[in-house]
C-alpha cells in the first residue's frame, strides 16, 4: 500500500513539473476575442423575411431579410402622384409672354413705318407718338407678365423640393426595412425569428469578424518594457494538452492602466498582482475560435 501511495505522489509531481514547463515557454496567456456588432432593427414592423442562422457566414450588405414596408411604399406612391399634379401646374412662360413679345413686334414694324410716312409727310407726329405709347406699354406688361410667371414657378419648385425631400425620406425609410450584415463575419447570435413583431432599435442578431481575431493577453510591467504597438510577435493559439498551433500577430493596443490579474489569466510571473491588457491582432485560418485560450511569446531584446 505504501508503495501504491508513493507511486501516485511521483505520478503527481510528474503532472505539475509538466504543466510548470508547458507554462513557463510562454511569456503570456489570454483569450482570443473578435469585433462583434449586434445588428438591431432599423424599422418598426412585421419581419416578412429573415435568412438567418447561427454559424452562417455573411459577406458585407448581404440582405437577409426584408421589414413590412407596404404602407410606406403605398406612401410614396402617393406622393409620386401628388409630384406629378404639382409639376403640370408650372406654366410655360415661353408660351405665356409669346402673345405680347408679337404685338411688341407688331407695334415696332408700325413704328417704322409711320417714321418712313412722316419723313415724307404721309403722316404726323400723334401718330408716332401713339405707336410708341403702344409699344411702352406693351413692354411693362411684359415684364409684369414675367415677374408673375417667375413668382409661379419659385412657388411651384418650393412645393415641388417640399415632396422630392419627402420620397427621399420614405426611400431612406424603405431601404432601412432591409436587413442587412454590416461586415464579413459570423453570425454568433440570432435573436428574432421571421413573422415575428419588431421595433426601432430592437436586437436582431450577432455578429462577428471571425476572419481578425484578437488574442487579449495579460504583461507584467517589466514586459511591457519590451513591447510596443505595431511590433510583431509570435502567437501561440491553445489546442489543449500540449498543441499549440504558431501565428504571427500585430500588436494593436497596449492598455494605459494596470488592472489585477484576471483569476483565468496566467502570467510568467505569478505573484504578479498588476498586469497590463494589451491586444494582438491574429489573421484567422478558420481554425481560432472566439473564447479559446492563447499564448505569446516576447523575444528578447537585440543585442
Amino acid at each position: 500500500m505504501r508503495t501504491l501511495a508513493v507511486f501516485f505522489i511521483g505520478i503527481s509531481l510528474l503532472m505539475i513539473s509538466a504543466c510548470g514547463s508547458k507554462n513557463s515557454q510562454f511569456d503570456a496567456s489570454g483569450t482570443f476575442e473578435a469585433t462583434e456588432i449586434i445588428v438591431s432593427s432599423e424599422a418598426t414592423g412585421k419581419i416578412l423575411e429573415f435568412e438567418v442562422q447561427e454559424g452562417m457566414d455573411l459577406k458585407v450588405n448581404q440582405t437577409v431579410g426584408y421589414i413590412d414596408s407596404l404602407q410606406l411604399y403605398l406612401k410614396k406612391m402617393q406622393l409620386l402622384a401628388n409630384l406629378k399634379t404639382v409639376e403640370s401646374r408650372r406654366p410655360d412662360t415661353k408660351v405665356q409672354i409669346a402673345s405680347i413679345q408679337q404685338q411688341i413686334e407688331t407695334a415696332k414694324s408700325e413704328k417704322l413705318r409711320i417714321e418712313r410716312l412722316l419723313k415724307s409727310n404721309a403722316a404726323n407726329q400723334k401718330q408716332l407718338d401713339d405707336v410708341i405709347a403702344q409699344i411702352s406699354i406693351l413692354e411693362k406688361q411684359l415684364e409684369a407678365q414675367k415677374s408673375s410667371l417667375d413668382i409661379t414657378n419659385r412657388s411651384i419648385g418650393g412645393e415641388i423640393s417640399a415632396i422630392e425631400i419627402q420620397v427621399a425620406q420614405l426611400n431612406d425609410q424603405l431601404k432601412k426595412c432591409k436587413i442587412s450584415s454590416p461586415i464579413n463575419g459570423t453570425v454568433l447570435v440570432k435573436y428574432a425569428e421571421k413573422g415575428e413583431f419588431t421595433a426601432m432599435g430592437k436586437p436582431l442578431f450577432k455578429i462577428a469578424d471571425t476572419g481578425n481575431m484578437f488574442l487579449r493577453a495579460y504583461v507584467t510591467s517589466d514586459q511591457l518594457t519590451k513591447l510596443k504597438i505595431g511590433e510583431s510577435i509570435k502567437v501561440f493559439a491553445d489546442f489543449g494538452e500540449s498543441e499549440n498551433k504558431e501565428y504571427t500577430g500585430t500588436i494593436t493596443w497596449i492598455s494605459s492602466k494596470s488592472e489585477f490579474t484576471p483569476k483565468t489569466i496566467q502570467t510568467q510571473n505569478e505573484r504578479a498582482n498588476l498586469v497590463y491588457a494589451i491586444k494582438v491582432a491574429v489573421k484567422n485560418d478558420g481554425y481560432l475560435k472566439i473564447g479559446m485560450y492563447g499564448n505569446i511569446k516576447i523575444a528578447p531584446p537585440a543585442p
